[in-house]
């Protein structure tokens, strides 16, 4: 197998009802030496360039549409052309960022390849309305946007829209994956589907409070 992922970690401030906060963002190159796609661009189109070096980016995936995750989408696909994909759901974020639309509106069960492998589209909504997952089952690996951290559900801005739905999209489609996945999230260090899965009941019991501390 030749496909193989890289990561490159970017910064940015983003603000929220006035407060101004701090991101830093994991992006994901998954691909070939020929061959990538690019999930989740931050902050700085330039360094998920670099990184991808001489290799086509044939697709810019946005896992949602919260600004930390979207604002270099368009111009990391500039370059090489590349159409970016969203949940439609999440439209109505993009346009607080951008102008112009991406081009794939994503589904669930949805595939795209690269190189020899193929990435599926789990829709997991909660953080956003429109929030998906891309599982890659030939190299175990599941990336994860900020549906689940290693520190679990992920807040935006130290609130939660809808935990409730977050933690149904955990348990019901991320949690059910075979348990060695490697989970590679947007923000932080990667965990797998076992380790998420002990730590389960915990969230759940503690709540969005508890959540939104553990995670800042």
């Amino acid at each position: 197998m030749d496909a193989r992922i890289d990561q490159v970690v970017t910064s940015g401030e983003v603000t929220e009802d006035g407060t101004a906060y701090e991101m830093e963002n994991n992006t994901w190159i998954i691909g070939d030496d020929s061959e990538v796609i690019v999930i989740d661009p931050g902050h700085d189109a330039q360094a998920v360039l670099d990184a991808a070096g001489d290799r086509e980016v044939i697709a810019v995936i946005c896992t949602h549409a919260h600004p930390d995750h979207i604002a270099a989408a368009m111009q990391a696909a500039e370059r090489d052309e590349a159409p970016v994909a969203l949940h439609p759901k999440d439209l109505p974020l993009w346009r607080e960022t951008h102008d112009d639309d991406p081009d794939i509106e994503v589904a669930d069960g949805g595939i795209f390849e690269v190189a020899d492998v193929r990435l599926e589209v789990i829709f997991s909504p909660g953080h956003t309305p429109g929030s998906i997952s891309l599982y890659c089952e030939e190299l175990g690996v599941v990336f994860s946007g900020d549906t689940l951290l290693a520190t679990g559900p992920a807040p935006y801005c130290g609130a939660f829209p809808d935990f409730p739905g977050q933690l149904t999209a955990v348990g019901e489609h991320l949690l059910t994956l075979p348990p060695d996945t490697r989970v590679l999230p947007g923000h932080g260090e990667e965990t797998t589907v076992e380790a998420a899965e002990k730590r389960f009941d915990g969230w759940v019991t503690a709540g969005p409070d508890a959540a939104a501390a553990d995670t800042a």
